[in-house]
């Protein structure tokens, strides 16, 4: 009796043969779905797929910093057919999580020490020939160019508009999502903006802007940015005018203006910075 029950229990102990077999099989078969899965480069967990506002606030973050301040320097240069061109350089302050800018021109010599004030929903700029601040609107363009003073506030896709529609095309080398969007409120710059998003890292890479009567008004262009503290600057942005340009050899040719930025820099400003004294000072 003591011999049978030592035989059962060597027998459960040792695995059955054919087992061995099925764990061997499933292995070998999970081990060529895995490689090929890897090879193919099919992602092995979906990631999800953003629509909608959320897609737009992922756009915005992009190149936002609320968490902290912004400032870099600009250099702006305007084409005008047959004029030639001019350039301006200026810095920009911004406390995006408060909705504050302020903006410093430096040159040429006759524009140096104007300046923006924007608070909120609020936007002064300001003249040191005579020390004086005019109430300006967002909407108006910025030194006589094709930007826009709402241009240099942070990103507000998400705020401003909703998405009417989208497919997917192909720009130069980046394979974008286009987004069709129509303004939330009459205050926004824009009525309606189409955006190329270049699918890889959801970076805006071309921009049109509408009138309400959808006339082109506007085409943008940023071909680069530059990485900087997990969030994105742009290298350079081209901005094309539909309205202005000048007919040369029988063809019209568009006033641009690009805008060149470098030196972004996280540090920390004044609270007294966001102010008109301020802007009075550094305007001397």
């Amino acid at each position: 009796m003591i011999e049978i029950k030592q035989n059962i229990r060597k027998r459960k102990l040792q695995p059955d043969s054919q087992v061995h077999d099925s764990i061997r099989l499933l292995r070998q078969v999970l081990f060529c779905a895995l490689g090929f899965l890897i090879v193919s480069g099919f992602p092995l967990f979906a990631a999800p797929t953003l629509t909608g506002v959320d897609l737009l606030k992922r756009i915005d973050s992009l190149v936002s910093f609320p968490e902290g301040d912004f400032s870099a320097e600009y250099v702006m240069t305007i084409n005008k057919p047959g004029e030639g061109s001019s350039t301006t350089n200026f810095v920009i302050f911004r406390r995006d999580a408060e909705e504050k800018y302020l903006i410093l021109i430096l040159s040429p010599p006759q524009d140096k020490g104007k300046g923006y004030l924007k608070i909120k929903n609020d936007l002064w700029f300001y003249d040191p020939a005579d020390r004086r601040f005019t109430y300006t609107s967002a909407k108006d363009r910025f030194q006589n160019s094709n930007a826009r003073n709402s241009d240099f506030t942070r990103s507000t896709f998400a705020q401003d508009y909703r998405i009417t529609k989208s497919w997917e095309e192909k720009l130069g080398k980046f394979d974008c999502t286009v987004l069709d969007m129509e303004a939330l409120s009459p205050e926004v710059t824009f009525p309606r903006t189409i955006l190329w998003v270049d699918n890889e890292d959801l970076l805006v890479r071309k921009k049109e802007d509408y009138s309400l009567s959808n006339q082109l008004l506007r085409t943008t262009a940023i071909p680069t940015y530059q990485r900087f503290s997990n969030r994105f600057v742009p290298v350079t942005i081209l901005m094309v005018d539909h309205l202005r340009g000048r007919v040369l050899d029988g063809k019209f040719v568009n006033e641009t203006t690009q805008l060149t930025i470098s030196k972004p820099s996280l540090a920390k400003q004044p609270d007294s910075l966001y102010t008109k004294g301020y802007l009075e000072r550094l305007g001397r």
